[in-house]
């Protein structure tokens, strides 16, 4: 139902494009594209379940300046303060590799950790989903992004971005751990996320349609995902209507460079199917909105794409609401992966935030994708 659209669009191509030339461009772009190379210092977390969760640490450059600069030690009161660390959290289907844009404009200028959520990416499977056949909660993942924190970056300030799920994940910490936000986070980006509501979301579909979407979806996930070989071997099959169907409702622009979007492709089919279900219950029960109270005051920045099916930005515009001192931008001609589709956009008003929060000096350049000023980047 929702992939109607999508599928349509597919059988014309599938009319006009033989298979074979298709799996050779998907191919030719998957070595072609270099996106979701860029490696850091690996580490392991474990969650109070056992689960292992992998993140990565970029450092920055060593600074050749050793004076600490003055407006940092006003902000931290110590002479030397523990640098600032940019904590990301991916979204749903995704992984740390969702960053790629962002983490390559930032390499070297701030300390930043990427981590893969439970079941996704290179962390380990929800052992509480497996061992006890538990459903993810969002509460589950503020805990996990908590030990997460303790392990890569057990003492200075933070700022913790979120994009979609990872956002909510932001949200959850607050609440579970208001102590933390208050001593130590900074500053706080939240990217195409919710703070709640989101059962009333139509994806872009007639009500009907979503209707008949909310009524038998829960229950045709939870029968895939018993059956998850079986319904991977078909999800290959069908790769090209998958395709679409990722597009149709990731990005909103028709110049979308096709080597990221092979690139979201790849994060999302790399998740298993028995994943997608577990996790999908729980949004429907996600309601965050009292935990925005513990970023009031802080240097927060929200950010959506105007034509997001997935989190629309309405929801972004109601978490502004709350956080009336925090940056609203809304980017026209984007969709829910707009980290992927602008990253110009997303990377220059994180790069603002970073110094509003004293995370870089003031004059940095964020490696070509925008700067605090005309001042080219120190060193």
């Amino acid at each position: 139902m929702i992939a109607t659209g999508a599928a349509a669009g597919v059988a014309i191509e599938r009319m006009t494009v033989g298979r074979g030339i298709r799996r050779k461009a998907r191919l030719a772009l998957d070595s072609a594209g270099p996106y979701g190379a860029l490696r850091g210092t690996p580490g392991k977390a474990y969650a109070d379940d056992g689960t292992e969760l992998y993140y990565e640490v970029d450092d920055p450059d060593p600074d050749p300046d050793a004076t600490t600069p003055a407006r940092r030690r006003r902000l931290f009161g110590r002479r030397s303060p523990a640098p600032v660390t940019v904590v990301f959290s991916h979204g749903y289907c995704l992984n740390q590799d969702s960053w790629h844009f962002q983490r390559a404009a930032l390499r070297g200028v701030v300390r930043t950790v990427h981590w893969d959520q439970r079941s996704h990416g290179r962390s380990g499977r929800g052992a509480a989903q497996v061992e006890r056949g538990e459903p993810v909660t969002i509460e589950q993942l503020g805990r996990d992004l908590k030990a997460v924190v303790d392990a890569a970056a057990p003492e200075g300030p933070i700022v913790l971005v979120g994009h979609s799920m990872g956002g909510m994940t932001v949200m959850a910490l607050a609440d579970l751990y208001p102590e933390l936000i208050r001593e130590r986070v900074v500053g706080v980006a939240l990217v195409g996320t919710s703070s709640g509501r989101l059962g009333e979301v139509n994806f872009g579909l007639p009500v009907a349609g979503v209707n008949a979407v909310r009524r038998v979806l829960p229950g045709v996930l939870k029968a895939l995902g018993q059956r998850a070989e079986l319904v991977e071997k078909g999800r290959r099959a069908t790769a090209d209507l998958f395709a679409g169907i990722i597009k149709r409702y990731s990005f909103a622009s028709r110049d979308v460079d096709p080597a990221v979007t092979r690139f979201a492709e790849r994060m999302i089919e790399s998740t298993p199917i028995d994943v997608v279900a577990e996790y999908y219950p729980a949004f429907s029960d996600h309601d965050k909105t009292e935990a925005l109270a513990h970023f009031a005051g802080l240097p927060v920045l929200v950010l959506a794409g105007v034509q997001d099916l997935v989190t629309p930005s309405e929801h972004s515009e109601a978490i502004a609401d709350l956080l009336p001192d925090a940056e609203l931008v809304m980017v026209p001609d984007a969709g829910h992966l707009v980290i992927l589709e602008h990253p110009e956009v997303v990377t220059d008003r994180l790069a603002d935030l970073l110094v509003r929060a004293g995370a870089v000096p003031a004059g940095t350049t964020v490696n070509g994708y925008g700067s605090t000023s005309d001042t080219a980047r120190p060193g």
